[in-house]
């Protein structure tokens, strides 16, 4: 049996720690690498995702000759460039006679290849080709919007597959909040027919509207290109199990004095030690108190005048 060794070092345990599967994803950090054989288009489009990306993607542009995606044996160097890496997304670029242009975007989990979309890139056009004021450009790092336009995204299982590759791709990291100042581009995916998206980023124009909201106008800024959908491989059930585990309901713990009713809501008990008026402390110079005793003293007075007068009267 293999023995399996444990980190000893707190530096090595927390470096193991944040590298392990999370229940809550906060950002996936993409690896782009080529094969043996490359285009110079799908250079270009290798490039400009990875300028895209840039600040959450690690690019290798050597070729790799042993890694062939869809088949068996050929993904064991990829689960070692994602293990070192530490790369939930990848994407891989090949060019063949029987496949050109072909790019293959996946996903990872526990650094284990999870799944797999190829898509065939047609009709490129990179970021130089597009006129525009470069005032406009999106600034690196900041949030996109993501558009999917068409029901094949609903109805046609590949462009289903393709839709959610595509938003762990472009999103980036996760955020709860965001300035509507920072929203700057947006990616528009259309789906041209029940195999081919097309897909072109724009840059966010704030307007004049009238009112609080401004009124927002694309303008393409590129790149552009269609993806054909070749091939796709979705988990196995035992491996979507485990990625889509969530945390199981923790108990409420029991409060005391408290209980809850239908009609009156919350109840609660409140302890109130007893309270000893008589032993409780006044101040000497009490304008209240000097007022009672001399009313109290005047009033024993003319009960004692009114029972000499009447005394003598008799």
């Amino acid at each position: 049996m293999m023995k399996i060794k444990t980190p000893k070092k707190g530096r090595v345990k927390r470096e193991l720690d944040k590298r392990a599967p999370k229940l809550v994803e906060t950002g996936k950090k993409t690896l782009i690498l080529q094969g043996t054989k490359t285009s110079g288009t799908l250079n270009s489009v290798l490039s400009e995702i990875y300028h895209l990306k840039k600040g959450g993607a690690v690019r290798f542009t050597r070729k790799n000759d042993n890694i062939r995606p869809f088949e068996s044996g050929g993904e064991t160097s990829l689960e070692f460039f994602s293990l070192k890496t530490d790369c939930s997304i990848f994407v891989y670029g090949s060019h063949s006679k029987k496949r050109p242009n072909n790019l293959v975007i996946g996903r990872m989990y526990d650094h284990h290849v999870y799944d797999l979309v190829e898509v065939g890139v047609e009709n490129f056009k990179s970021i130089e080709s597009f006129t525009y004021d470069k005032k406009i450009a999106p600034r690196v790092g900041s949030k996109p919007f993501i558009a999917f336009v068409g029901e094949g995204f609903e109805n046609v299982d590949e462009l289903k597959h393709l839709k959610e590759v595509l938003l762990d791709l472009l999103r980036g990291k996760v955020v709860e909040n965001i300035n509507l100042a920072g929203l700057d581009r947006a990616y528009v995916c259309t789906a041209i027919s029940s195999n081919k998206v097309y897909l072109t980023h724009c840059a966010l124009r704030l307007k004049k509207s009238g009112t609080v909201v401004p009124r927002m106008e694309l303008v393409e800024v590129g790149p552009s290109m269609d993806l054909v959908v070749r091939r796709h491989r979705l988990p196995n059930e035992g491996l979507r199990k485990e990625a889509m585990k969530t945390a199981k309901d923790q108990p409420k713990k029991k409060v005391k004095n408290v209980s809850s009713d239908a009609i009156q809501g919350t109840i609660g008990k409140i302890y109130i030690p007893d309270q000893k008026v008589g032993e409780m402390a006044l101040p000497n110079k009490a304008k209240g108190v000097k007022r009672e005793r001399r009313e109290a003293k005047n009033k024993d007075a003319n009960e004692h005048a009114s029972k000499k007068q009447k005394e003598e009267s008799e």
